[in-house]
């Protein structure tokens, strides 16, 4: 059975993306722990990180690092955020957010309703940060 992220990628449900290639996508999170919080998933369905080819793996946080200077620059922050959890689906997936301070770092604190408002804003800052990034 497909996971939740593979029927995001492949647009069967929706999703705000961010960035793609034939390989990864970057989407934004509906639980954000800070405005702008990114996913980076490989399209092949791999659970585990350990388990992915070390260059999957590279291609994964290349495109994580671009998320991540894309973030700071949207949104003003001095850091951007990355963790790999791989709990809540079985499917790898960087987060990369906009990093505040130690306490953005923690799922228990993530905005469970963003604004539909918040999300479409937060997608077109970071499309606009790529563009001036690529």
């Amino acid at each position: 059975m497909a996971t939740v992220f593979t029927k995001i990628i492949n647009r069967e449900l929706p999703g705000r993306f961010v960035y793609e290639d034939d390989e990864v996508v970057a989407f934004l999170t509906i639980e954000p722990m800070t405005q702008g919080h990114t996913l980076v998933v490989p399209r092949e369905e791999i659970d585990h990180w350990q388990n992915i080819e070390p260059e999957k793996f590279a291609k994964v946080m290349g495109v994580a690092q671009l998320i991540g200077k894309a973030v700071t620059k949207a949104f003003d922050a001095e850091r951007a955020g990355v963790i790999i959890a791989g709990l809540e689906v079985p499917h790898l997936h960087v987060h990369v957010f906009p990093a505040y301070n130690l306490t953005d770092f923690g799922f228990a604190n993530v905005d469970r309703n963003p604004s539909p408002e918040s999300l479409d804003e937060a997608q077109q800052k970071i499309k606009a940060a790529l563009a001036e990034l690529i």
